[in-house]
């Protein structure tokens, strides 16, 4: 029996009115995406495209109100947290895993109820899609709870977009899907593809949309700026109102900062190690009379350690020594390479000059525990200390007590605490 629209319509409306008096973070977020019924062909739950929120009557009508509330702001959060411009390179059945594995702990802890079949790890929680998406197998054969539409099933880039099987989604029979829809796609333009995200936020008439087209580039770029705005204005509203959650906060805190890649604050941090300086000695007489200043650089002392206790993969290691290797020659950094799980390889240290390419030894065994000592009590017995000393690990290990004299950074993958130091997060 189909449900009755207008009923279907009030439900979802009470159930955004219900955010926006208890969560109103979620609510203000829920306000600015247009409602609209979708065909079962192609949503059998949920589904966004940034640009409006597609639901299955169906569905709908077999959740509870505050499940309802769930999906509502789930839509929303992939929204605001701009999932549809932050894939890149990645491939799209695991990179919507991911995002849904990042959502959903957010919105259970604020008190939210989950429909049935929603993706949920505790291992994830706290953790931003792009730290869980490596953590993800690549034939996973979970499936997200609802549709995110805003790629093509190419996605222009990502590799391999298939996805399992679509089935039935009900919550009282279905599971989650991530089917994205294999039939042709609908000509662009017709009603209820959702238009722009500032329509109104009840869809007009009860004909179902078509499946909504991807977004352009330019499409993809505008709409992360206004949810980033969104998002903003949002979290202002909640917090002069006292009512926005503190693993929220922390989340949109890390989202508003400028975020740069890694390698970029690598090289930042070996530019300011650099020891360069200018000198005003008296030139040769036959350079002329006028005594102006040169630049003088002198060699820089880099310790590089690697954490091989098997928390980092063969590809990430080699990514990151490349990534050393192109900056050492920029700043004449003399790097001295050490291997540690429980204790330092055998074989440590590797001594490579400047002008040395650095190259990882054939074997840097490890694959037991991780503690850090063994790294840094090696420096402690050198006659002097580095300049830098850049540690690449996944920070799950013994620390020193106390921080040595010398600058440390941490490359961290995941995220685990570091006591002291500079971290630069490495996903």
């Amino acid at each position: 029996m189909t449900p009755d629209p207008q009923r279907i319509e009030t439900k979802l409306a009470a159930a955004r009115t219900r955010l926006i008096l208890d969560k109103p973070f979620l609510g203000a977020l829920v306000l600015r995406l247009p409602m609209v019924p979708a065909d079962k062909a192609w949503c059998p739950t949920t589904a966004t495209d940034a640009r409006a929120f597609y639901y299955n009557a169906e569905y709908v009508d077999a959740l509870s109100l505050p499940e309802t509330q769930f999906i509502l702001a789930h839509e929303a959060l992939h929204c605001a947290l701009s999932h549809f411009a932050r894939r890149q390179h990645r491939v799209k059945h695991k990179w919507d895993l991911a995002c849904d594995f990042a959502i959903n702990p957010l919105l259970v802890d604020d008190g939210l109820k989950p429909p049935p079949n929603s993706l949920l790890v505790d291992a994830y929680r706290g953790m931003t899609a792009e730290e869980i998406y490596p953590l993800i197998e690549d034939n996973d054969p979970s499936q997200t709870l609802d549709q995110h539409v805003y790629d093509g099933d190419d996605g222009g880039s990502g590799g391999d977009q298939s996805s399992p099987p679509q089935q039935d989604a009900r919550p009282d029979r279905g599971h989650d899907t991530a089917d994205e829809g294999k039939g042709a796609r609908p000509e662009s333009g017709r009603d209820g593809r959702g238009g722009g995200a500032g329509n109104d936020s009840r869809a007009e008439g009860g004909s179902a949309a078509d499946r909504p087209q991807p977004l352009s580039p330019d499409e993809r770029e505008t709409l992360s700026v206004q949810w980033q705005q969104r998002l903003a204005g949002a979290a202002q509203q909640a917090l002069q109102a006292g009512r926005l959650s503190g693993a929220m906060a922390r989340l949109i805190d890390h989202l508003l900062q400028p975020q740069l890649p890694w390698r970029m604050v690598l090289a930042r941090f070996f530019t300011a190690a650099a020891r360069d300086d200018f000198s005003y000695m008296r030139p040769s007489r036959r350079e002329g009379s006028a005594i102006l200043p040169s630049l003088r650089s002198s060699q820089v002392s880099v310790v590089v350690a690697v954490d091989t206790s098997g928390s980092i993969k063969p590809v990430e290691l080699d990514e990151f020594v490349s990534e050393v290797n192109s900056l050492k020659g920029q700043v004449r950094a003399r790097v001295t390479l050490l291997a540690c799980d429980e204790r330092l390889a055998d074989g440590a240290p590797w001594v490579y000059e400047p002008w040395e390419d650095l190259v990882l030894p054939g074997t840097l065994g490890g694959g037991g525990g991780t503690d850090f000592r063994p790294v840094f009590d090696w420096v402690a017995r050198q006659d002097r200390a580095p300049e830098l000393l850049l540690y690449f690990t996944d920070a799950d290990g013994a620390f020193p007590e106390r921080s040595p004299d010398y600058p440390v950074l941490w490359l961290v993958k995941g995220r685990e605490p570091i006591p002291w130091g500079q971290r630069i997060q490495l996903n």
